[in-house]
């Protein structure tokens, strides 16, 4: 049941979710966007620290050790801001490459296949004082509230909790060099930014299931919208009720000119009803002049009874000329005996045959 409104009891059909994904409106955390990208910067960087290491060792010592000796002119700067360019890209475009491919990997696997490109305007709210209230006294915009400091929390504690741990291991520093140095403190961060991923990960995941818990709870619908959606994909009863009347009728009527002509209805004897004609001037096997189930072999009996046809009952016999010949077709060659040891016992043919 709907939080917002409680008449809104049942969940939302395949319609109501396809309408609200084409509107734009889909079940996304951002938190777990975060995290991806996090943790695929932090992935990359383990992993790619020597080829960035390579990289930058190589760019100081042409600066400090080559690039003093070049003489300054127009040419020279040019290509020195080229090559520093190619440099910086090689070292920026493998990183951001990844980081995007993380991020379009995490939203296509929260949203799925969805593009949209519309803006409408009657969605800007131009009541600000409303938007305000709405802002701080929704359940919503509370949540999000304790998240971002449970979130500034996590980022203060893990710092504190690494340099705690790392005391004993600061005066040491005093005799080391440059390298030694920036190689702890890069360790350092590295560990810091772990402890702060490992909750932001179980939030995201909580944030995750209040998304789309939030997101079916806004989509539930009363039973009169569904009720309604029901009647629109299926039609308004009392107009499919009118076009199966119309429908019947013209089947009657075309059953009206037709059954009258026939020589037998072979039955089931309630469900089908098949009616045959055999006149060797008009085709050389009996003839399916009309065929019918439930209400249409009900009207076809009746008009047999109205017009003297005799009505035979013969199940499977009734059942195969349904399915297998349609009417103004020829009865198959399998089925002349049993038709024909039907037609033999009518006295019409009993005349003839005399």
């Amino acid at each position: 049941m709907s939080r917002d409104d409680p008449s809104r009891t049942e969940k939302a059909t395949d319609k109501r979710i396809s309408k609200a994904r084409d509107e734009g409106s889909v079940a996304r955390s951002g938190e777990v966007s975060t995290v991806c990208v996090l943790l695929t910067a932090v992935i990359a960087l383990r992993y790619m620290v020597g080829f960035y290491f390579k990289n930058l060792n190589e760019i100081f010592n042409w600066f400090f050790v080559e690039g003093v000796n070049q003489t300054l002119n127009p040419q020279t700067v040019y290509s020195m801001f080229l090559w520093c360019m190619l440099k910086m890209a090689i070292l920026v475009l493998p990183f951001m490459c990844l980081i995007a491919i993380a991020a379009y990997t995490n939203i296509r696997w929260q949203v799925g296949k969805l593009w949209i490109f519309k803006f409408k305007w009657d969605r800007i709210n131009f009541n600000i004082v409303g938007a305000l209230k709405k802002l701080m006294i929704s359940p919503d915009a509370l949540i999000r509230l304790g998240r971002s400091v449970l979130q500034a929390c996590i980022v203060g504690v893990a710092p504190y909790l690494v340099i705690r741990q790392e005391m004993p291991n600061l005066m040491p520093l005093f005799h080391q060099n440059v390298l030694g140095i920036s190689t702890y403190m890069l360790l350092v961060a590295y560990k810091m930014f772990c402890y702060a991923l490992v909750p932001m990960i179980l939030m995201a995941i909580a944030d995750l299931w209040w998304t789309r818990h939030r997101y079916d709870d806004n989509l539930m619908m009363t039973k009169f919208e569904v009720k309604d959606e029901r009647r629109q994909a299926e039609g308004d009863p009392e107009i499919k009720a009118k076009q199966l009347r119309k429908m019947f009728e013209f089947m009657a009527m075309r059953l009206s000119n037709s059954v009258p002509k026939a020589d037998v209805v072979i039955t089931n004897p309630t469900h089908y009803a098949v009616a045959l004609r055999y006149d060797l001037t008009e085709a050389p096997a009996p003839l399916v002049l009309a065929k019918g189930v439930d209400r249409i072999a009900k009207k076809i009996r009746e008009l047999a009874i109205e017009n003297d046809i005799p009505l035979v009952e013969n199940p499977p016999l009734a059942q195969a000329l349904y399915k297998q010949v349609e009417v103004g077709e020829t009865i198959p060659e399998e089925m002349y005996q049993a038709v024909a040891a039907i037609l033999a016992r009518l006295a019409k043919f009993k005349r003839s045959k005399g």
